[in-house]
């Protein structure tokens, strides 16, 4: 399923919706434990897990650089928030019937030419993470990413067009 991409005050939120078997337990686990983080996305890390606290971004390209993302909202099982980039990235976890609901909201203050490739990032990430919660490890796909690439950008196209 696409995020939405909307405009808003603030600039521009990809929200990507979600609906999971798993319980909220579950599911959070795999978003703020590193053990189960490192499956389907190997570059985060979570060193101090509280608003305020840090998540760690690793290069993972050999030279052991990283960045430091503050964590702007958190209320265990429910929302994690950090910053990414120039902008923030929200989880949000509630229940639903037949297991919980994830959204994943990636808010941006403008559309430049990395806006839809890292779109498409979360894009598959949330694929990888889907897949791990059923069951079933897959890695993450260039082939995959390259396609809805292409539709982010399309769409980033004619946002920028229209704003």
């Amino acid at each position: 399923m696409l995020a939405e991409i909307e405009k808003t005050n603030s600039g521009y939120t990809a929200v990507f919706k979600r609906m999971l078997d798993q319980s909220v337990a579950e599911v959070w686990a795999a978003l703020t434990e590193n053990g189960k983080l490192q499956n389907w996305f190997s570059n985060l890390q979570t060193v101090d897990l509280r608003k305020g606290g840090t998540i760690k971004f690793n290069m993972n390209d050999g030279s052991g650089e990283s960045i430091d993302m503050k964590i702007t909202d958190f209320q265990k099982d429910s929302v994690l928030e950090y910053e990414w980039g120039e902008g923030v990235v929200r989880f949000e976890l509630s229940t639903h019937s037949n297991g919980t609901q994830l959204l994943l909201k990636d808010f941006f203050p403008v559309l430049n030419d990395h806006t839809a490739k890292d779109i498409s990032g979360w894009h598959i990430c949330l694929d990888v993470l889907v897949s791990l919660l059923n069951g079933v490890k897959i890695d993450f796909s260039m082939e995959e990413w390259n396609k809805v690439y292409e539709i982010y950008k399309a769409e980033m196209e004619q946002l920028m067009v229209s704003y």
